[in-house]
């Protein structure tokens, strides 16, 4: 008996290669000579000015796009605070690169790193110094910083149900970043109102500063060592 032919199907694996990998095309738009904020020199903005109506319109924006997310007071401040810490932590560094050589050193003991802030800090973001820098008379680990007349409260309305709210917690947020960057870490820094019943200064507004116990035991080391 005959045995019947195998037929065997072969079928043909056809491969199509991969297109080639388009080149990456930045989204961030460039000037015609090809040059970003990020190729400016650090010096060349040091005494440039931000438009004050540019300010008041972006900060306006951040406090309502917070207060949407926060159902009480307390927590639109605490992220208003968290808003502008990781700008304290690089604004440090940066205010220290502008100053002259000579002079530029980093905050190393309590009370140049207070005059710091007082100072030279305020005068970057207000272009003035803070009116005020006062110590806890009843506890030694918090130091006060008076501002009589913050631009952040200026251009902000504050609704009766509201009017607990300080929007210089943002302000606050910033100082507690050089804080932490300097090495000098805070249990927090807060912004309250101050000007209740002051007919000349009825936004005063003090950063209340509460320093960590091994910031005042590292200052007391230095004391003792002369």
């Amino acid at each position: 008996m005959a045995t019947p032919p195998t037929t065997t199907n072969t079928q043909t694996l056809t491969i199509t290669p991969l297109p080639p990998r388009k080149p990456f095309v930045p989204s961030l738009r460039t000037p015609s000579n090809r040059k970003t904020i990020y190729d400016r020199n650090l010096n060349r903005t040091k005494t440039s000015e931000t438009s004050l109506a540019s300010f008041a319109y972006l900060f306006n924006t951040l406090i309502s796009y917070h207060h949407a997310l926060s159902p009480s007071v307390s927590e639109l401040e605490t992220r208003l605070n968290r808003a502008g810490y990781p700008i304290g932590l690089k604004l440090l560094d940066l205010l220290l690169y502008r100053q002259p050589p000579r002079s530029a050193a980093r905050p190393t003991r309590l009370l140049d790193l207070l005059q710091f802030v007082h100072t030279t800090l305020w005068r970057a973001l207000f272009n003035r110094s803070a009116d005020a820098l006062e110590q806890s008379t009843s506890k030694k680990e918090e130091y006060m910083i008076v501002d009589n007349e913050p631009v952040v409260n200026t251009y902000i309305s504050i609704p009766k149900e509201m009017s607990q709210l300080n929007c210089a917690a943002f302000v606050a947020g910033i100082v507690e970043g050089v804080c932490d960057a300097a090495g000098f870490e805070t249990e927090g820094v807060s912004a309250h109102w101050a000007g209740e019943g002051d007919e000349m200064w009825p936004g005063k507004t003090i950063f209340l500063l509460r320093f960590k116990e091994s910031v005042l035991a590292r200052e007391e080391a230095f004391k003792n060592a002369g």
